[in-house]
């Protein structure tokens, strides 16, 4: 105990630094676990999709979306992503919803905003289309 005590004496701001690094990881480990918004796997979200009729929304760019998209998957333009425009997508707020955008990161936000909006059932796929392709899952192009 003398030699933690001595190293943080010697050492504030790396001390202060472990600290706060350490704060971080648990308070975004609490957060997750406690959140509305469920992060899935590749897996989780075709058993979504096959057992409670779940439906898949991609939030990439239209271009993006046209090159290659999960079969059944409905567009969300990242326009209204931004401005909380969910209209087109009424009809989906009581089905489980899986939102996939690039890497997993952007769909977060938009995730929250739907919870908030009353979008009862509201996942995002981790890793975005990227873990569904490194997943070797089938793709569909065009609209």
């Amino acid at each position: 105990m003398d030699q933690y005590i001595e190293f943080i004496t010697n050492h504030p701001i790396l001390s202060a630094a472990w600290v706060g690094i350490v704060f971080l990881i648990v308070s975004g480990w609490i957060k997750s676990k406690l959140s509305a918004v469920r992060q899935i796997n590749p897996q989780q979200l075709t058993l979504l999709i096959n057992r409670e009729d779940g439906q898949v929304i991609d939030m990439r760019a239209q271009k993006e979306f046209n090159t290659g998209h999960i079969a059944g998957a409905q567009h969300l333009s990242p326009e209204n992503a931004k401005k909380s425009d969910f209209s087109n997508l009424e009809k989906y707020k009581s089905k489980p919803i899986i939102l996939v955008c690039t890497t997993g990161m952007t769909a977060s936000g938009t995730a929250t905003a739907m919870h908030k909006a009353g979008f009862e059932q509201v996942s995002v796929l981790s890793g975005g289309m990227g873990a569904w392709q490194s997943a070797s899952l089938p793709t569909t192009t065009g609209r």
